[in-house]
């Protein structure tokens, strides 16, 4: 999920972007699985634990994007390919992951893809991203490099 910013017109339209549903340590972790928030992409959002697996990081970064956590993201992105900041469309709303596929990207590899549907709302309209993304190790630990756009 490669959202990029483009640089709003002030810093008061970024302001008045609504905030993101209400995520708890208890609620449902957005990716999908069925652990808490706070035992599953929460831990990894408040560090200092990395996402073992390409697919465990980009569950994490879907979440990272329901919650609008922009210091996570940008810090489990690739720095060649890394935006100066994430753009937080005031009118998107996350409705859920399901992945598709995965390739490598476990403890013994060093890249991998994650292929998902990501569903959302975008001023009230339903959508679906489809993408395969692209991750490697970056000093130790797994960064989102970049994708393509399927369909």
């Amino acid at each position: 999920m490669s959202r990029r910013k483009t640089r709003p017109a002030s810093r008061t339209a970024r302001s008045a972007a609504p905030a993101p549903a209400a995520v708890t340590a208890e609620s449902p972790c957005p990716c999908g699985l069925a652990a808490p928030y706070g035992a599953c992409c929460g831990r990894f959002h408040t560090g200092p634990a990395a996402a073992p697996t390409a697919e465990l990081l980009m569950r994490s970064r879907y979440s990272a994007f329901v919650v609008r956590d922009e210091g996570y993201l940008l810090r489990t992105w690739a720095p060649e390919t890394r935006p100066g900041e994430v753009d937080f469309d005031p009118g998107m709303r996350w409705a859920g992951l399901e992945i598709e596929e995965t390739g490598d990207g476990t403890a013994f590899h060093q890249h991998g893809t994650v292929t998902f549907t990501a569903r959302f709302t975008h001023d009230g309209e339903p959508g679906e991203l489809h993408e395969r993304s692209r991750f490697a190790r970056h000093e130790g630990a797994w960064v989102y490099v970049d994708g393509d756009f399927l369909d």
